[in-house]
């Protein structure tokens, strides 16, 4: 499993509009082409508040190629994305990583429901011995 960190750097004033792209066409575009979001951030406290953080989670490099590629080059996608700028340009630059975990990473397990994602997450007590670390918290 990998992991896409991108950042949209964006013009000053122009992250609402970016949030509003995302939000009403990108989403939908992403659910056509089988694009998996882990969440998206802002930039609360930070170096740049015009900012738009996301993760993305790929089962590899080639599935990321294949999507990301049909997803871009998808005409409504780019007449969309062109409509949105209308108002002139919205992003400045974007960064974006391929993250893999190391072998010493904690990270949920997570279960995907239709309409919710799931985090089975451990709940450690320093105070217990790693053989009474049994304890365990699900949520939807």
């Amino acid at each position: 499993m990998l992991h896409e960190l991108r950042i949209y750097h964006c013009l000053p004033t122009r992250l609402p509009a970016l949030l509003k792209r995302f939000e009403n066409v990108t989403l939908k575009f992403w659910d056509k082409y089988g694009i998996r979001q882990l969440g998206f951030w802002t930039v609360q406290v930070g170096e740049n508040s015009n900012d738009l953080i996301y993760m993305l989670e790929w089962d590899s490099l080639a599935e990321r190629e294949k999507r990301w590629g049909a997803f871009s080059a998808d005409p409504e996608w780019i007449a969309a994305r062109a409509e949105s700028e209308r108002d002139g340009p919205i992003v400045a630059s974007i960064s974006n990583q391929i993250l893999m975990p190391t072998a010493f990473s904690r990270t949920a397990s997570a279960t995907l429901y239709p309409s919710r994602l799931c985090w089975n997450v451990p709940i450690l007590n320093p105070k217990l011995s790693a053989s009474r670390q049994s304890i365990r918290i699900s949520s939807c």
